[in-house]
């Protein structure tokens, strides 16, 4: 069976501070919150209590989702081709706007403000797989055509 997620290794660690963040830190400060709450009384019309029950579940639904994840994952690869491919760093040139640089990476580290885009986001897809110097067509999500030239491959 395929792993479901792709991830870097440095998303691998990032996955695992996060739900140790939540376990030791956060689920110990809303447990504090809860009995602050209670101790104020009547629950019923405690809308302190209330959010720190919203808290506690949103904590335990994120720790879930987080170890969901890194029983379900596959580290990217290292790819030594010339190709575009998840985890290689490429300059693209979209139309006529100015050159940018992005790694391809798994759906769940995906950021293209910090230069990181999905491998399954249509540029992503459609790029994967080519190699320096081609200039490609690749349709949007909002079904218009881009040109889409690869500057570097790293």
């Amino acid at each position: 069976m395929d792993a479901a997620y792709k991830l870097t290794e440095q998303g691998v660690q990032n996955l695992k501070d996060e739900v140790e963040r939540l376990k030791d830190v956060d689920r110990k400060q809303n447990l504090d919150a809860l009995k602050e709450a209670r101790a104020q009384g009547d629950l019923s019309e405690n809308a302190d209590y209330d959010a720190a029950r919203d808290q506690q579940a949103r904590i335990e639904a994120r720790i879930k989702e987080v170890e969901g994840i890194l029983k379900n994952y596959e580290i990217i690869k290292e790819d030594t081709s010339n190709k575009v491919n998840i985890g290689k760093t490429v300059v693209i040139k979209v139309g006529s706007l100015p050159e940018a640089t992005y790694t391809i990476v798994g759906s769940l580290e995906a950021d293209p403000l910090k230069g990181r885009i999905s491998n399954e986001s249509p540029i992503g897809k459609g790029i994967i797989g080519s190699k320096k110097g081609q200039t490609l067509s690749i349709k949007t999500e909002t079904a218009k055509e881009v040109k889409v030239k690869i500057i570097d491959v790293k």
